[in-house]
């Protein structure tokens, strides 16, 4: 038997973190949205080399790295550092990459 969820208990994204993470600011909070800017940079690069059609291989071999390293990059098991990223997105993507800061 299918459990049903009532429509009136659910909030918005930012209310769920918050009742299951604590506010922003907190501790546990800043390592949730830490995490989450980390595997968005891994999923962003994996959708540009798939869209380039590409293999993890073809782009390692493209900026001088190994595919192991790119693969981690990817699924957030590895942070890059934002040279390495110009890199992988210049060289290897023939693009350029932007930077914003918001306040």
């Amino acid at each position: 038997m299918k459990k049903r969820i009532s429509n009136s208990r659910l909030g918005t994204l930012e209310e769920l973190k918050d009742e299951h993470f604590g506010k922003r600011g907190t501790p546990r909070r800043e390592e949730l949205e830490e995490g989450y800017k980390n595997f968005k940079i891994g999923v962003l690069l994996q959708e540009a080399r798939l869209k380039k059609g590409m293999t993890q291989q073809e782009l390692a071999d493209k900026v001088g790295t190994t595919k192991s390293y790119i693969s981690k990059i990817e699924n957030n098991v590895k942070e890059a550092r934002i040279s390495t990223l110009q890199k992988i997105v210049e060289l290897g993507f023939g693009g350029q990459l932007e930077l914003s800061i918001r306040l």
